[in-house]
């Protein structure tokens, strides 16, 4: 059963991008960083016409926002997917609002992975401009200090999705191969989880990092939280 839900959905590069309200719990993203690099705007524009026209909800994210070196994704290109989504009614779903099922609906789905909480920070009035959720998923949340949290917690207040991304952004295959399945559950994933939610935010999805994953690592995970997020490099069809 379980793996025929991880394999709901299943079909092109480009339909591997879309969440489509279904019972798939293996959501994969389009990486915008560096987007001239890697693919260009006009492309991502076509794919956020496709889920608008299909009541699906696109998946992109990123990590660090801004404009100096470091940084790997610039605010004026996030503007203009921002507003790309407001002219076509996209609605900005975050991955907590993808567990309930109840009210299909077209949307973007944008979320930064790591630890540049401060970055995240600061674009909050743009985000805020533009009527968009984002999730962010959190790495080494342990070693934050308490002004770093309370920056998360102020995200969270303003409808913000935070999410599990690893204790030490570990490969999950390369632990798993030295150490075991249980010991990467028991030591890098869950933990990244239980943290949060401790802290009183409701986590329940986590996200590879660099999305490395196997359907091993995605089935143990799957009976911890509700879903998993690779890239799209990696997904499973």
């Amino acid at each position: 059963m379980l793996a025929a839900l991880l394999l709901a959905g299943c079909g092109s590069f480009d339909d591997a991008l879309y969440f489509n309200w279904d019972d798939r719990r293996v959501v994969c993203a389009q990486n915008v960083d560096n987007l001239d690099h890697k693919l260009n705007l006009t492309k991502v524009v076509d794919r956020m016409q496709a889920a608008a026209a299909n009541r699906q909800v696109y998946n992109l994210y990123a990590h660090v926002p801004g404009a100096v070196p470091g940084e790997t994704v610039s605010i004026e290109l996030l503007e203009n997917v921002l507003a790309e989504a407001e002219r076509l009614h996209l609605g900005f779903v975050t991955y907590h609002d993808m567990l309930d099922h109840s009210a299909p609906r077209a949307g973007l789905a944008l979320s930064f992975d790591d630890d540049a909480v401060d970055a995240w920070f600061a674009m909050r009035g743009m985000l805020r401009q533009h009527g968009a959720r984002v999730t962010f998923f959190v790495t080494r949340y342990h070693s934050m200090s308490d002004a770093t949290k309370a920056e998360l917690f102020e995200l969270a207040g303003l409808g913000h999705d935070i999410q599990g991304h690893g204790v030490e952004h570990l490969s999950a295959p390369q632990y798993v191969a030295e150490h075991g399945l249980e010991a990467y559950l028991r030591d890098e994933a869950l933990p990244s989880i239980d943290a949060l939610v401790a802290d009183g935010l409701p986590a329940s999805v986590f996200a590879y990092p660099r999305g490395e994953r196997t359907d091993e690592i995605d089935r143990a995970l799957l009976e911890h939280v509700d879903l998993v997020r690779t890239t799209a490099g990696q997904c499973p069809w």
